[in-house]
This record gives C-alpha cells, sequence and structure tokens, in this order.
C-alpha cells in the first residue's frame, strides 16, 4: 500500500476508533517486544525471533478479529489483552476479546470458540485451555475459511492447516530456566544421607503450555542432579511422571524426590491445598509453581506456614502484584516471567498479516528469570505487569 493511502487509512481508523474491539477508548503506543535478558539466560533456550512487522490492513476497519483467552482470572491475560486494544488501534482493525471465567471452564471456552466461528471474522486468536477440546472446532474453522492464530498455547493435534501461526514463550526452555535458577540454590543441600523432596504445582494437566513447563522443569533438575552424581525419583500426578523425560530412580533409592501436584480445579485456593501438603513434609526444600496461579498458591499455603525463604527455596512463574512483592520481601527465591503484552501485539500483528493472504509462522517469545537483584533491570522490568 502505498504511504498517502495508509496515511489516510489510518485517519479514517482513529475518528472510527469506538469500533475497536476489547473495549479500548484512547490510543495507547504499542509496546516493543523486550529484548532477552542476558543476566542467567539458560543455554539450551533458544533466541527469540523477532516479532513480524505489522501492516496495516488492506482497508482501515474492514478486518475484524476474534480473540478467545483462557480466562480473566489473572493479570497475565488482562496485560495479553491491553496488548491486543493496543495494536488493535494502532492498526485499525477491530478485535473483539472474550475467555471464560476460570482455566477449567474449558466447556465454556469451546462454545465461545464455536460462537466466534459463526461471526465469520477475518482470523481468530486462540489461547486454549485444553488442546484436545478445541480439535473439531479448529477443523470447522478450516472449513470456513478463518485463520486461526494461536498464543500462550500450543494445540499439536490440531487439524492440519488449522492453525496458521503459534505465538507463545518456548514453554518447556522456561520451565527449565527455573530449575537452572533454583538447583544451585539447593545442591549443597543435596547428598547428605536423607531424600531431600522438590514439590511442584501445576494448575492442571490439559494445556500444552502448563504441561511443557512443568515437564521442562522436572528434566532440567533431575539432568543438573545427575551430572552431579545425584538419583532422582519423580511421582505425584501421572501425566507429569509419565511423560517427564528424566531418568527416573526407585523413591526408596533417590537423593531427590520431585513430587508433582495437580488441583481439581484451576484456583489459587486449591493450588494452595497440594502446595501445603508437599510444603508440610520435613524433607521439602524447594518449590515450583509453574504459572500465576500455582506460585499464589504456594505463597497462600506459606502464610500459615510460614516455610518460604527459610526452610524452603520456592521459584514461581508469570508476575503479577503478590509474586512481585514476595521475590522483593524474600519470601520467594524468584520467577521465570513472560511478556503477555508483547505476545498480544504480536498475535494481532499475525492475524493481520494472514487475513491479508501472507504467508506467516510460529513466533516464539521469551522467557526471562527475575529476582531481587535484578527486577528492576530495564531488560527485565517491562515483563513484571500487575
Amino acid at each position: 500500500m502505498k504511504k498517502k493511502v495508509l496515511a489516510a487509512l489510518m485517519s479514517i481508523a482513529m475518528v472510527a476508533s469506538l469500533l475497536v474491539g476489547c473495549g479500548a477508548k484512547e490510543e495507547a503506543p504499542a509496546a516493543e517486544a523486550p529484548a532477552a535478558a542476558t543476566e542467567e539466560a539458560p543455554a539450551e533456550e533458544a533466541p527469540a525471533e523477532e516479532a513480524p512487522a505489522a501492516e496495516a490492513p488492506a482497508a482501515s476497519g474492514d478486518l475484524t478479529f476474534e480473540v478467545i483467552v483462557k480466562s480473566f482470572q489473572s493479570s497475565y491475560w488482562q496485560a495479553a489483552v491491553l496488548g491486543f486494544e493496543q495494536e488493535a488501534e494502532k492498526l485499525g482493525v477491530t478485535v473483539n476479546c472474550t475467555g471464560p471465567n476460570a482455566e477449567s471452564d474449558i466447556a465454556d471456552q469451546v462454545n465461545m470458540l464455536n460462537s466466534a466461528i459463526n461471526n465469520a471474522p477475518n482470523g481468530i486468536g486462540l489461547a486454549a485451555c485444553d488442546q484436545s477440546a478445541v480439535l473439531d472446532s479448529l477443523q470447522a474453522a478450516m472449513d470456513a475459511g478463518i485463520p486461526v492464530v494461536c498464543f500462550d498455547s500450543g494445540v499439536p493435534d490440531a487439524p492440519a492447516g488449522s492453525v496458521v501461526s503459534t505465538v507463545a514463550t518456548d514453554n518447556y526452555a522456561a520451565g527449565a530456566t527455573a530449575a537452572i535458577n533454583l538447583y544451585p540454590a539447593l545442591k549443597d543441600q543435596i547428598g547428605k544421607g536423607a531424600p531431600v523432596r522438590i514439590g511442584e504445582v501445576n494448575q492442571e494437566a490439559t494445556s500444552n503450555s502448563i504441561i511443557s513447563r512443568g515437564l521442562g522443569f522436572i528434566d532440567k533438575f533431575a539432568e543438573l542432579a545427575a551430572a552431579d552424581g545425584f538419583k532422582v525419583a519423580v511421582i505425584g500426578n501421572e501425566k507429569y511422571v509419565n511423560d517427564c523425560k528424566a531418568e527416573k530412580a526407585a523413591e526408596a533409592d533417590a537423593d531427590i524426590i520431585i513430587e508433582v501436584a495437580v488441583p481439581a480445579q484451576t484456583t489459587v485456593e486449591l493450588c494452595a491445598t497440594e502446595a501445603a501438603a508437599i510444603m508440610n513434609k520435613a524433607d521439602t526444600i524447594g518449590m515450583f509453581g509453574s504459572n500465576q496461579v500455582a506460585a499464589e498458591g504456594i505463597l497462600t499455603a506459606n502464610e500459615n506456614l510460614s516455610v518460604l525463604g527459610d526452610r524452603i527455596l520456592a521459584a514461581g512463574f508469570d508476575a503479577g502484584s503478590v509474586i512481585k512483592g514476595a521475590i522483593k520481601s524474600g519470601t520467594m527465591f524468584g520467577a521465570v516471567t513472560q511478556s503477555p503484552l508483547a505476545m498480544g501485539i504480536t498475535t494481532v500483528d499475525v492475524l493481520v498479516k494472514a487475513a491479508n493472504g501472507e504467508s506467516v509462522s510460529d513466533v516464539p517469545t521469551d522467557g526471562y528469570w527475575y529476582n531481587a537483584d535484578n527486577m528492576e533491570d530495564p531488560s527485565i522490568a517491562p515483563n513484571l505487569y500487575d
């Protein structure tokens, strides 16, 4: 599109800004995807590709997209929605954001996806709560000629061609990042005769992102331990026990026991119950919560136990005021964060390209380790949403 036409169209978009989805009212400057942190970056973590450059649609305001998040339960998804809003207003497109009340409301999200398909938008953005529950809907979207861009969580078994791009953190590497930073802090307590226990709380065992993080932590922690001559047993939730790549020892022979817990529903309170059961055990020296809900569950359990930062070191995932405050106070050892704002921006960029018939591909985004020492660093702070 020529520059003069683009300028005119963008002016029209500003006049018609009330049509922009997600409730955006004023134009906000789009945040750029942050540069990868150089501090304590894991060697195996692949560098993120640059987000695709956004181009204005063929006719300003002519493109409409449906976006379905996992829920509005955490500030993580609210930050992602802000990214959708900012980029939609910048590009003059309409984005309608919906999502279930909780990430465990899988049927509700599927209904929302089917409704979005019936609205015949120019594209759909989807963060699937359950990667197997959306397969039929993805086929229906493809049959209707609607491109789908998954964000945050991929759908590995999606019908071929139904998902044109996945914009997501390399979750396996991000889970490994937590292990890389937690293991050295616990190493001196291992191999003293009696086994030690590391707890892992995952809010569920259905979405690809959560599963990948949990497995990444287990596999990397076990790998680091094996390199030091320690044997590792993995117990608890069958999905994580069966799918981890770690060489597993019998519990009776282990120097380290990694115990994995998954609550019946994705709430902070139920995650806290699972965390408390592990943290109450005298041999527990470390904990990992693989997302904001799970990490806040560990902190909630500690309100009655008061063992974090003293007997037990905990690593979390994502940000939010509760986790950030716990890290500043020394209650939580550190956490891995993503950039949901940049993820939302990039998803809109890719949807516009796909709707305009351009070739698109997967876009990996970064994960960053932060603690009390580096959370104010310019390369980290922009990712620490509230």
